[in-house]
């Protein structure tokens, strides 16, 4: 033990940064119970764009396990990479589901991402971008895909349903009783919102992976009512069996192989000016969203310097960068660093260890695939919901007393669920802040990068 001991502390520094193994450790296992969900959820979402639900999941965990390897060997911190939460959502229901591309072609936008943030790490430009775009605009992109991700998971557990007289209304628990469907689609609508309930007490209660734990309560009363009758599963209405399919045996916890999706990438429009809107807007809100993240999570650790910087940040953004690219060539959407890795933090997590110890995690629960497949929609729908709310805390960061400010930021929020789109939301908060401050003689707020932003997005809404 004393010889394993040694060869960590040499690897990773215990000492120097006033650690030991049994906190990393600890602090790792943290960190996968709170952003877990991400293996139940991201299967969901991205089948919604017709990719394989079964080869998501193995790639979600390996691309989880490899971006937090790479962030462990690169920088040595405690942060732990998956396919990312808002991005997925935006890959899935935006470019693919609203735009019309294929996931494939989708799948390349990412792969360049990632390419283009490979070259940016390697110099100062990633953090100079990050640095000419508002503080303000920021923290409002951020609130308004929690506002989107909140909506998917409304509609998707059936909370928030079409209508022709309103566009959208709350579920009618009459019409469905006076239609003998309560029993399919009624149930499930409890369900979801005694999951949102369950997990609000969780996180007053500071329990952590609260959020795992929710989408595990409600999967576990979602059983409770198939075995007694009170849910009967229907795939016609899309409700379907709680339990998970253990009919092969052993071979049931085998990883779902990852073919259907692995290289499946379609570069055929990587010249047309759809395709440049797409990565801009992957860009855009990866820059952002990575180093916001990256510098509160540190900042949390004590971490940055005495001028605000995060040393070995460079490492940080390649692991980022390099996670994104093989990420999309195994299948999944922008790998990005979870703000989740905050929990393991608090617990005292500050090197390496704690992702190589989140990494380990991801590994193991390929082998409990055909429990996370069973995971119904109604059970992520409380994860999506309670995420959703968490990235709308940002809002309270936004400084509403500077109007040039807090219009673009408002426009930027409710574009998104109102639109069904991170893109136009993004769209809607670069126009409108460059044009407001440019009218109100504040041109100096205004950056060169935002500029040609501005300028990209109207020609969208002109040539399209």
């Amino acid at each position: 033990m004393q010889k394993e001991t040694g060869l960590l502390e040499r690897v990773f520094h215990l000492s120097e940064n006033g650690t030991s193994v049994k906190t990393e450790i600890m602090a790792g296992i943290t960190t996968f119970m709170t952003m877990a969900y991400i293996l139940a959820v991201n299967p969901a979402i991205m089948s919604a764009a017709g990719m394989d639900k079964g080869a998501v999941l193995t790639a979600t965990a390996i691309a989880g396990f490899l971006g937090t390897v790479l962030m462990a060997a690169f920088s040595n911190y405690p942060f732990a990479l998956a396919p990312g939460m808002g991005l997925n959502a935006f890959f899935a229901f935006t470019v693919v589901k609203q735009m019309g591309y294929t996931w494939e072609m989708a799948l390349a936008a990412v792969f360049v991402e990632g390419v283009i943030f490979i070259v940016l790490s390697l110099t100062n430009v990633r953090e100079a971008i990050f640095n000419a775009i508002p503080l303000n605009l920021k923290k409002a992109v951020s609130a308004g895909i929690g506002l989107f991700i909140c909506f998917i998971g409304l509609t998707g557990a059936q909370i928030i349903v079409g209508n022709p007289a309103t566009k959208i209304s709350l579920f009618s628990f009459k019409q469905a009783m006076l239609a003998g469907t309560f029993h399919t689609t009624g149930i499930t609508v409890v369900l979801a919102i005694l999951g949102v309930l369950f997990t609000a007490f969780l996180m007053v209660a500071k329990v952590r992976g609260n959020i795992l734990l929710g989408i595990l309560f409600t999967w576990i009363l979602g059983i409770l009512c198939e075995v007694t009758g009170l849910y009967v599963p229907d795939p016609a209405h899309g409700a379907f069996s709680t339990l998970p399919n253990l009919s092969a045996g052993l071979a049931s916890f085998a990883p779902a192989s990852i073919s259907p999706l692995i290289g499946e990438l379609d570069f055929s429009q990587v010249a047309t000016f759809n395709f440049v809107v797409v990565l801009l807007a992957f860009l855009f809100v990866d820059i952002f969203d990575t180093l916001g993240t990256l510098i509160g999570v540190s900042s949390k650790a004590n971490m940055l310097d005495d001028e605000g910087r995060l040393p070995r940040i460079k490492g940080a953004l390649m692991a980022d960068a390099v996670a994104t690219t093989a990420g999309a060539v195994l299948g999944v959407s922008t790998t990005t660093t979870y703000v989740e890795s905050a929990a393991g933090v608090s617990e005292g997590g500050r090197t390496g260890l704690t992702a190589m110890t989140v990494a380990v995690l991801f590994i193991l629960s390929l082998f409990l695939s055909p429990f996370f497949m069973a995971i119904p929609a109604f059970a992520t729908a409380p994860a999506l919901i309670t995420v959703g709310f968490l990235m709308f805390t940002a809002v309270a960061g936004i400084d509403f007393t500077d109007m040039t400010e807090a219009i673009p930021c408002y426009l930027a929020i409710i574009a998104m669920p109102f639109a069904y789109s991170i893109a136009e939301g993004i769209s809607f908060g670069v126009i409108s802040y460059v044009i407001i401050n440019a009218l109100a003689g504040k041109t100096e707020k205004i950056s060169p990068l935002m500029y040609i932003l501005t300028v990209l997005f109207i020609l969208k809404y002109i040539l399209l």
